[in-house]
């Protein structure tokens, strides 16, 4: 495939939006203190787009000097989580010993498998000058046989991802492959995630070749065969469709999806799994304490009632 942008016509595009199977307008969530997200996926009408089960958007949101974020130790299972931030910094901490500050453009993958607890705060420095904050996390449910694996952490700054730039178009990837580049982040299924920005009048496409494939507008406006969507919103297209999305002014995107897993999920707070006893286990578990704790953290949110 070419990925070359272009603000030139494109022969054998679609003259409408046959393609595109849904859009969705992300449902905005008020987590506390201020604090909202935009909801995208799961929805009603899509559970997952490849592997991806759960898509918020945070921001922009502008925290005061001595103020911040606090979101105290939680559990997931069977998925695994990708925070990924333009503007801001987070302090990633888990029950498997890691400590990361998370900054903009890094990839951080923190694999949940058969369980894992982590804390997200504001970084010690940003709580006390006071910072903005945009950025997306996502959830990644895992494969069959591998919704058990050991828990695990992957960090890599935004020196270390490959980017893909040219006239008025830049690309990151995050993980998988696009644009010719493949990222270094290991993953235990097929799924793609890059951030691509365009400046107004340019084009690129969306690869044909992967099963599940979705654009997540983040900023701006693109026009995909004559329609225009403004961000921020979820497009979700059927496979094997050739796609060329341009931009109308500058705009941020992630071009997101992978194999679709082989059958849905259940998802209850911060659970994954095919199992619906699995989850079971996994409240029980959170609410006698059995899962390892966050070193240095003396707080944890309770299980729900």
């Amino acid at each position: 495939m070419s990925w070359m942008p272009s603000n030139d016509p494109i022969p054998g595009d679609p003259k409408s939006c046959d393609a595109l199977d849904l859009v969705i307008v992300p449902r905005t969530r008020d987590l506390g203190d201020g604090f909202a997200v935009r909801r995208a996926l799961p929805h009603g009408r899509r559970q997952m787009v490849g592997p991806f089960i759960f898509f918020d958007h945070f921001g922009p949101v502008q925290f005061v000097a001595g103020r911040g974020m606090d979101v105290r130790p939680h559990p997931h299972i069977g998925l695994a989580t990708v925070t990924y931030l333009f503007d801001g910094k987070i302090m990633h901490r888990d029950s498997e010993g890691n400590v990361q500050e998370i900054a903009p453009g890094a990839m951080n993958l923190m694999t949940a498998g058969r369980g894992i607890a982590h804390s997200e705060r504001t970084p010690d420095v940003e709580r006390t000058d006071g910072q903005s904050m945009l950025g997306l996390q996502s959830w990644i449910a895992l494969p069959a046989g591998a919704e058990e694996i050991a828990p695990s952490f992957q960090h890599f700054s935004a020196g270390v991802l490959p980017t893909v730039e040219d006239t008025g178009f830049r690309a990151r990837v995050i993980a998988g492959s696009s644009f010719g580049a493949t990222s270094p982040v290991a993953r235990v299924s097929e799924w793609f995630y890059t951030e691509v920005t365009l400046d107004a009048g340019m084009r690129v496409p969306l690869d044909a070749d992967h099963e599940e494939r979705a654009i997540y507008v983040v900023d701006g406006e693109v026009e995909i065969a004559r329609e225009t969507f403004e961000g921020p919103r979820l497009l979700i297209f059927r496979p094997g469709d050739r796609i060329t999305v341009t931009a109308t002014r500058p705009t941020r995107m992630m071009f997101l999806g992978g194999t679709a897993l082989e059958g849905p999920r259940h998802v209850w707070w911060n659970f994954v799994s095919s199992s619906r006893e699995r989850i079971e286990q996994a409240k029980a578990d959170w609410k006698a304490g059995r899962f390892a704790a966050v070193p240095g953290e003396h707080e944890f949110i309770p299980l729900p009632e």
